[in-house]
């Protein structure tokens, strides 16, 4: 069993940064890959990021491409989202997961957290 709990969401103008955290309870979160995800109002949840287990793969959607990172500290059971150059399109509810083994599609997740509110300003 894994419980997970985002951080890191608030309020900030286009061009700033964020960095979400994923905090994970539960000894064998470091043999399972993390996915963040996304919803905006009215819209489904779509991928954002995942990363490995070991975090030696990772993989992004093209929207994030090249201003999102994903790492994670397996001794502190964390997976973090740093975001730059956000803009007003990434506002939404962000949400951790976690999956056996890495992938794109949320149906392939067996663990999610509560998410954490990102709001972009123009």
């Amino acid at each position: 069993q894994v419980q997970l709990v985002e951080s890191g969401g608030g309020l900030v103008q286009a061009g700033g940064s964020l960095r979400l955290s994923c905090a994970a309870s539960g000894r064998t979160f470091s043999s399972y890959a993390v996915g963040w995800f996304r919803q905006a109002p009215g819209k489904e949840r779509e991928f954002v990021a995942v990363i490995s287990w070991s975090g030696g793969f990772t993989s992004y959607a093209d929207s994030v491409k090249g201003r999102f990172t994903i790492s994670r500290d397996n001794a502190k059971n964390t997976v973090y989202l740093q975001m730059n150059s956000l803009k007003p399109e990434d506002t939404a509810i962000y949400y951790c997961a976690a999956a056996s083994r890495s992938s794109l599609y949320p149906r392939e997740y067996d663990y999610w957290g509560q998410g954490t509110q990102v709001t972009v300003s123009s």
